[in-house]
């Protein structure tokens, strides 16, 4: 991958960017350029495991399915790898899944990411119709979960210590900060 990163002239298109195929590391799609970072920390994985094991049940009880960092096309050359996302039923060989599938997506917030997950990602989610999003804040495991309301998203519920986040919509499940963050 290296070379063909490093060879490539002018803006990144969709299909050369899927040509790169799986990688090491995290390479997503922004507008013709590539946003790529390293694989994530022992901690993140370990939110992300923990949350997913809460998430997945409550995803089919209602028909869900739970995802982990999978290719999400929020528009033609806009493609992002959220940590989790809730989808509808979809070709699961496909090689990435639609925006209009996905019912939440799920950023875990890195030191090193955090203007990402936080404005750009988010601003990006909501343009394309994406109804929910929960931030996690990878040092405390704190929660927010944001609704959509037009092009944007607006805090709908938070958690930290001692509380507890309750989804609703799109699923029913209970997450506390302590589950994800000991």
């Amino acid at each position: 991958m290296t070379v063909a990163v490093f060879d490539h002239e002018g803006p990144w298109t969709e299909e050369e960017y899927l040509a790169l195929g799986e990688t090491s590391q995290r390479v997503e799609l922004f507008d013709g350029s590539l946003h790529v970072t390293p694989a994530p920390t022992p901690r993140h994985q370990r939110i992300s495991r923990k949350l997913g094991n809460i998430l997945e049940a409550a995803a089919e009880a209602v028909g869900l399915e739970l995802l982990e960092a999978v290719n999400v096309r929020l528009r033609p050359g806009r493609i992002p790898i959220p940590d989790l996302v809730l989808i509808r039923p979809v070709n699961l060989d496909d090689p990435y899944i639609e925006a209009a599938d996905v019912r939440l997506v799920c950023e875990i917030i890195s030191p090193g990411n955090a203007a990402t997950d936080n404005v750009l990602e988010m601003h990006y989610y909501a343009s394309a119709g994406i109804e929910w999003y929960l931030l996690v804040e990878q040092s405390t495991g704190g929660l927010r979960l944001y609704q959509r309301h037009g092009c944007h998203y607006v805090e709908h519920q938070a958690a930290g210590r001692g509380a507890v986040l309750e989804l609703n919509a799109p699923v029913k499940a209970k997450v506390r900060p302590e589950d994800l963050v000991p």
